[in-house]
């Protein structure tokens, strides 16, 4: 078993104003995208402006946020959300969806394509190498926080988090999220992207990639209680959002490599 690191989840206290890991994560990926975006623009062959990549960053900011809440408050806790619809606006309490997240981003840079006259795709397209940046982040902040942990096992590397209310030893898989959502997907797409590729071909391997590492981790992590297990004794409700990613991510690998159309200036 290995101590798990009780660090104060507040990063910064300014008087009755604190500020969490968690949240400061959220600013560090943003900051992180603006200037990966700035400098994949200034190699873009004139498809990209610095002042666009700040102006999608603040429209993605925007969608995580406000996507993420409502994702949460609808997959996650419906049935309270009917009871008491004003829970949506209840943000200091947390609780955010990566899936919620994710659409949301998508109907902001649907909106931020119309500024630009700009085809939804290949906004995607730009923007999704830099996602895995932030995605890490927020894992890295869940763990700080003691959130989201796994579930019980005798792996050497197993830790006991202060708020399990059992005290058991369990997978620190916020750290396994880290590791895959993080840095692979990040490795993954920024190298898959480093040649421009038809359409549709980098939103596919995102999709692809971070379904596949999001259900093979949901398999030692424990289920968001207010549900359990939705199916079998082991589906859980991240793994039934995210098989469809995985065969999205397929059918627009399969449709980008077959049209083999690019971005255009």
């Amino acid at each position: 078993m290995i101590a798990y690191p009780d660090i104060d989840p507040i990063a910064v206290s300014l008087g009755p104003i604190a500020i969490h890991w968690y949240g400061l994560m959220y600013l560090i990926g943003f900051v992180s995208a603006y200037y990966l975006g700035v400098y994949r623009a200034k190699r873009s062959d004139g498809l990209w402006t610095s002042e666009q990549v700040s102006d999608m960053i603040f429209y993605g900011a925007m969608g995580v946020i406000l996507g993420g809440r409502l994702g949460y408050i609808l997959f996650y806790q419906f049935p309270s959300f009917l009871d008491n619809p004003l829970m949506l606006f209840r943000i200091w309490e947390g609780g955010m969806s990566f899936h919620g997240g994710l659409l949301g981003v998508i109907f902001a840079m649907w909106m931020f394509a119309r500024k630009t006259k700009k085809h939804t795709i290949d906004i995607l397209d730009f923007v999704a190498p830099f996602v895995p940046i932030g995605l890490g982040l927020g894992r890295l902040g869940n763990f700080i926080g003691g959130e989201l942990w796994g579930k019980p096992t005798d792996v050497s590397w197993a830790m006991i988090f202060p708020g399990d209310p059992l005290q058991l030893m369990r997978h620190p898989s916020q750290l396994y999220q880290f590791a895959l959502e993080g840095v692979a997907l990040f490795a993954i797409l920024w190298f898959f992207s480093q040649k421009q590729k038809p359409r549709y071909c980098v939103s596919g391997m995102f999709l692809l990639f971070y379904g596949i590492f999001r259900i093979l981790v949901e398999f030692v992590r424990e289920p968001d209680p207010q549900l359990g297990y939705i199916a079998f004794g082991w589906l859980t409700q991240g793994q039934i959002l995210s098989t469809p990613m995985v065969l999205l991510g397929v059918g627009l690998l399969i449709v980008g490599y077959k049209l083999q159309r690019y971005p255009q200036k």
